[in-house]
């Protein structure tokens, strides 16, 4: 039996520190492009919804496939469907359905002008907003409606 102090690490009769288990594991990066891209093929739907940008949180694009809002190529997926280039994504969210192309796979979340480059985007255009007009003001100070002042505030709502 060799001698203790000629031990790896050379902790003679204790456990090395925390987190040096001997593993040699800690620090090590893959060899992929700053760790963005994908090239295995496939990425998780919800992952990649939030990383170019269609949602604002995971757990919000994990909601949305669970509630059936989420559909790759027309059918209503799971969080965890694997998404390949090429697929056609269709989210819906505040009421507005966002269809994308997808043109590369991403696994963590990058800034908006890269996120852009990741999908080709074929959504209809947003809904115009509709303006809604502002109720009548009264003046500072002119004291509480009088019943026929109310009366009018109604016609002009259209209450009643």
């Amino acid at each position: 039996m060799p001698a203790l102090s000629a031990l790896p690490g050379g902790f003679a009769g204790r456990a090395p520190p925390c987190g040096s288990a001997g593993r040699g594991t800690r620090g090590f990066r893959s060899p992929k492009v700053g760790g963005m891209t994908a090239d295995e093929g496939s990425v998780r739907v919800d992952s990649w919804i939030w990383s170019v940008r269609l949602t604002k949180t995971r757990s919000q694009a994990a909601t949305a496939a669970r509630g059936g809002h989420v559909k790759v190529n027309g059918v209503s997926v799971k969080a965890a469907h694997p998404l390949r280039v090429g697929d056609e994504v269709r989210v819906r969210s505040a009421g507005r359905e966002r269809v994308v192309i997808v043109k590369r796979l991403l696994k963590k979340r990058v800034g908006a002008p890269v996120a852009v480059e990741c999908y080709a985007d074929h959504s209809p255009p947003p809904p115009p907003r509709v303006e809604v007009p502002l109720a009548p003001r009264r003046d500072r100070g002119a004291g509480r409606p009088t019943k026929r002042d109310r009366r009018e505030l109604d016609r002009l709502r259209g209450v009643r």
